[in-house]
């Protein structure tokens, strides 16, 4: 596996589910299934989930890979794990069945506890973003030239601009905003909420609900590896013994909160 063409081999590899499951969603497919967490399962996860599974095994089929649509190995089994891929085949299912146009794909390569490459496509809104550990984070629109990502923690003197879940509201949200000066607070679904903060459209993103490892670590990449100087600080943390994660506030670097708050902060 070449690292220095690994970002866009998995970018290749995320257009291609991207456009499996844009052909279901311009044929209008609603048909969905529950799964044990009462999740909705469509066609659409499941063509993306082959095609992805596909394209990392080709790559190299040493590398474990974990996916939303399959099972997750005993910790005791991935401890010892020194890198694996992480994939979201198609985040946002709850956005794609409502045709909000906010689902992506997410694909995330974990090294130790942190995602050292990331890639989140939102196909239906025509959006790439992509990431390394070391060589920074980039954002291609309509298939145009990509644009580098160069992000900085804001100060919130004028107010601050937060990204939220749109499907998942939540009273610690409410109560965790009172305590600041809101400029703009924008409703988005799925992994595009952390590009928001990388691009600069907004400042925080702060999520008290449940989210799993392969929800968060594409987009958490090109957060972190988008930062200006230096990689912005992310609470977050991968292969842990669960995969879920704890609520979490991210581009608060100067919040000035106390960790242990309701949610961590960074």
């Amino acid at each position: 596996m070449d690292s220095s063409s690994l970002l866009t081999d998995i970018q290749d590899i995320a257009l291609a589910a991207g456009e499996a499951v844009l052909r279901h969603y311009a044929g209008g497919s609603s048909a969905s299934s529950a799964k044990a967490d009462g999740s909705p399962l469509t066609a659409a996860d499941l063509e993306a989930d082959r095609i992805i599974g596909a394209g990392l095994r080709a790559l190299d089929p040493a590398i474990p890979l974990i996916s939303e649509e399959g099972g997750v190995p005993e910790y005791e089994r991935r401890r010892g794990w020194t890198r694996f891929w992480l994939v979201d085949p198609l985040d946002g299912t709850k956005e794609f069945l409502k045709r909000t146009d906010d689902f992506t794909v997410n694909i995330a390569l974990i090294e130790g506890s942190e995602p050292v490459l990331g890639v989140v496509c939102a196909p239906a809104r025509g959006l790439l973003y992509g990431a390394q550990k070391g060589r920074g984070a980039w954002r291609t629109e309509r298939g145009g030239e990509q644009v580098r990502l160069r992000s900085r923690p804001a100060s919130g003197a004028d107010g601050w601009i937060v990204a939220e879940s749109r499907s998942h509201p939540s009273p610690e949200l409410e109560s965790f905003l009172a305590g600041l000066k809101v400029k703009a607070r924008l409703r988005i679904g799925s992994s595009l909420k952390f590009c928001r903060v990388a691009d600069g459209a907004a400042d925080l993103y702060p999520r008290f609900g449940p989210t799993m490892e392969w929800d968060t670590a594409a987009g958490d990449a090109v957060f972190r590896w988008s930062g200006e100087g230096a990689p912005r600080v992310s609470p977050l943390a991968y292969n842990k013994p669960s995969l879920k994660n704890g609520g979490f506030v991210l581009g608060g670097e100067r919040l000035g909160r106390d960790p242990s708050d309701a949610a961590q902060v960074c």
